[in-house]
This record gives structure tokens, sequence and C-alpha cells, in this order.
């Protein structure tokens, strides 16, 4: 499927005019390995973006609580639709009326690699993991790291989608939870959402 295609329901849900969000140009990057980014949206509900991208957009998911550090949390993940790569840098102040409306800091970001493999143990491509429900992968952010899972455990034929993030290990090895997100601050400006929507702008 073309980018244009994919990305068709993201502009569709936003006015360019009016959001600094971007509109989605860029071409994949191949020099250093799969992005992935953790933002947090202060909107309607204060929750985390989790977004990885696969070949030219960032697949994305909402998580109400954050990702965990911690093996012994399960933090429910619910798709959204693709984003642009560029998506990636956005910080700032989605206009009131607009979707998604609120403030966005960028929690942490880095690359990551796919580690799915099939039941024989042979490698899987990972869009093809996640088209199966299932796939496992290797965090290189500056505030993540090691190896997680996405588990599809309720399917869109029932009612919403729903997946599981889960921090890959042992249940009683040491994790720290996720952050208070109104203490977090960016890994790009260093500033929390506060500081942002004073600003108002980047």
């Amino acid at each position: 499927m073309a980018t244009e295609d994919r990305l068709r329901t993201y502009r569709g849900k936003r006015d360019f005019e009016r959001t600094r969000e971007p509109s989605g140009k860029a071409a994949a990057s191949a020099d250093e390995g799969p992005r992935f980014v953790v933002q947090i949206h202060d909107a309607r509900r204060m929750h985390f973006d989790f977004r990885l991208q696969v070949e030219d957009v960032l697949k994305s998911w909402s998580i109400p609580k954050g990702p965990s550090t911690d093996p012994g949390d399960k933090r429910l993940a619910v798709p959204t639709e693709d984003h642009p790569l560029e998506y990636e840098d956005f910080e700032g102040v989605i206009p009131k009326g607009e979707y998604g409306g609120g403030t966005v800091i960028v929690w942490d970001h880095g690359t990551y690699e796919p580690l799915s493999h099939d039941r024989r143990g042979r490698p899987v491509g990972f869009a093809e993991s996640l088209e199966q429900g299932h796939a496992t992968f290797r965090l290189h952010g500056s505030k993540l790291h090691g190896e997680y899972a996405l588990t599809r455990f309720r399917s869109s034929q029932d009612e919403e989608e729903a997946w599981l993030l889960v921090r890959k290990g042992s249940a009683r090895a040491a994790g720290h939870g996720t952050p208070d997100p109104r203490r977090a601050r960016s890994v790009r400006t260093g500033r929390t959402l506060a500081q942002v929507a004073a600003d108002g702008e980047e």
C-alpha cells in the first residue's frame, strides 16, 4: 500500500492550515534502522502515544498508562491511524477544536530491532508479525531499552481492537514503571507539558 493511502485517515482528520502537525512528505531512512517514538499527549485524556516505524509510516498505539520498564506490567495499547515519519519530531500544541487538540512532547525516541520469529524459529518480517498479532522488538532509546512485545488480544471483528505492550523478562526484574506525565520532560527540548503549553509553539 502506498504511503498516500496509508496516511489518508491521518490527513482526513486534520486541517493543516490550523495544526502544525506534519502532513507527511519524508521518505524512509535506511541508515540507522527503524525508528520509534513515545509522545505524551495531554488531550481530552492524558495518554502516551507509542509509534514504530514500519516501512514508510509510523504504526501507532495509544497507551493510557504509558509503556513500563517493569516486566510485571501489562499495558493496554489501542491502535490509532498510521502517522507520517516526521511525526517522530513533533512537539507543540494542537489547536483546540482540532483532532487530538492539546499539548504534545517527545518523551523518548530512538531505534528498534525487530525480533519476531515463527514457530520454527525463523525470522518473520515485522509488518507480517504485526498482522499476525504478535511482534517482539528491542528498543534503543534515551529512556527505554530492552526487549518488548506487542500482542493483540481483541480483534476489530469483535469490537475495538486492543493490544498489550509488555516489557520482556522476569517479572521479578527491577523496573521503574512509568513516569508521572505532568513531571516528565521532553527528550528533545527538556521541557514539560506545561512549559510547551505556555510557549504555545515549538
